[in-house]
């Protein structure tokens, strides 16, 4: 008899200081569970209640292998679509199910999915510092262990951190990040003009503009990054303006990635179909789990689109290790962002948990290899499990966020 759902748990933990949501599906079956990522970091209560109130009640009882039914039947139960909220909630569940798919099968995921078409997923990490030395410092660590591609920021995403509005803001402005764009655009090109100079072309080099400058300036941007050849040049405009993508492909040759903040599978069709990106960055919870980021990318590949899954610290181990399962089977893999365990990799949040609790709360995640590869088990599942115990020790904080309080120097709020 196929087993069924007898009962869907949100666990909550920040073993780094980080809001984490995980997803725990029982089945009728003693023994058998899976887990899922539900993480939404800025509003886990939000997902946590609308997991217990509305989707628990709706699929108790049901049969854990009809996944795609479960999907369907959770994304149009509300009648309206997509979210954040509500596709983060799904997502746990539909990672959850292709958990226990897995250990029903005795096969890890990325079988389920076709099977391996690669032995390792490559990844890049993230070297910030204030100046140049800094970031070369830190770049030479990550190439000691292998590390091939590197995403350079200089004081993080362009702007310091949050405070009382600098000397040079307008009078009266409230508090704030505070950018200014064209500074930001100069003193990135410095910084990749000396790490060429410096480093040559021999290692692959990535930068985030986090959208903070405005599509005409992402124009000129990316045609002046040109020289330096960039892997990928990501989320260079606002997610509301992503018609200007395709005037920056006709005007500069910088790749071009976009995505994280996608929710709505529809909303990046147009983009990948007229070929305006050259990676998409897509945020496996945002989209609602594996179920519909497997549709993603086998479109993607369709159309010559590269992925490279949004992999930040905001996200918990389950989600990282769903991440790797489909890269490994995915033909159209590009490269893959790592947040990584030691040293981490972290720009907006800092690290207030013990250093290596992370890995006692969730034992399991695919590991790096020291070689600019990261690796899954052959474990059943997703291959990561949690220590509830030891979770329950880093309880969440529902405080105010503040680094997405962006500012222009006229006080105008910009979008992170």
């Amino acid at each position: 008899m196929t087993p069924t759902i007898r009962d869907i748990r949100a666990i909550e933990t920040a073993p780094e200081g980080i809001n984490l949501l995980v997803v725990k599906v029982e089945t009728s079956e003693p023994g058998l569970y899976g887990l899922g990522c539900a993480t939404f970091a800025y509003r886990h209560l939000t997902v946590r209640h609308l997991i217990e109130t509305y989707l628990r009640p709706l699929l108790v009882g049901r049969k854990v292998s009809e996944i795609t039914e479960l999907w369907q039947l959770m994304h149009q139960n509300a009648y309206w679509r997509n979210g954040p909220v509500v596709n983060n909630a799904i997502s746990g569940i539909d990672m959850a199910l292709w958990d226990i798919k897995g250990k029903m099968a005795d096969m890890p995921v990325y079988d389920l999915l076709g099977g391996k078409v690669r032995a390792g997923v490559p990844v890049y990490r993230h070297a910030d510092g204030s100046n140049v030395d800094e970031i070369v410092e830190r770049i030479e660590k990550y190439r000691a262990i292998g590390v091939r591609h590197i995403r350079c920021q200089l004081g993080g995403y362009g702007g310091g951190g949050y405070g009382d509005a600098p000397s040079w803001a307008a009078r009266g402005a409230n508090p704030g990040v505070y950018l200014d764009s064209r500074k930001y655009m100069r003193d990135t090109l410095k910084l990749f003009e000396e790490l060429r100079a410096r480093l040559g072309f021999g290692l692959e080099l990535v930068h985030d503009v986090h959208e903070r400058i405005h599509p005409t300036e992402a124009v000129q941007f990316a045609r002046e990054m040109e020289p330096y050849k960039l892997f990928f040049l990501e989320d260079c405009v606002p997610h509301e303006q992503l018609e200007w993508l395709s005037r920056i492909k006709q005007l500069s040759v910088t790749p071009l990635s976009q995505g994280e903040l996608f929710n709505n599978p529809a909303e990046f069709k147009r983009l990948v179909a007229n070929r305006s990106i050259d990676f998409m960055r897509a945020h496996l919870s945002q989209l609602g789990g594996i179920t519909p980021a497997r549709r993603v990318q086998m479109f993607c590949e369709e159309f010559g689109v590269r992925i490279c899954w949004h992999g930040p610290g905001d996200m918990s181990p389950i989600a990282h290790a769903a991440n790797i399962h489909i890269d490994l089977a995915a033909q159209n893999l590009g490269l893959q962002e790592w947040s990584g365990i030691e040293p981490p990799n972290f720009v907006i949040q800092k690290l207030s948990g013990a250093r290596g609790a992370l890995l006692e709360v969730f034992p399991g995640l695919p590991e790096y290899g020291n070689d600019g590869f990261v690796y899954a088990s052959d474990r059943p599942g997703l291959g990561v499990d949690i220590d509830e115990e030891k979770a329950g020790k880093y309880p969440c904080d529902a405080g105010v966020t503040t680094w997405t309080q962006t500012r222009r120097s006229d006080g105008s709020l910009i979008t992170p």
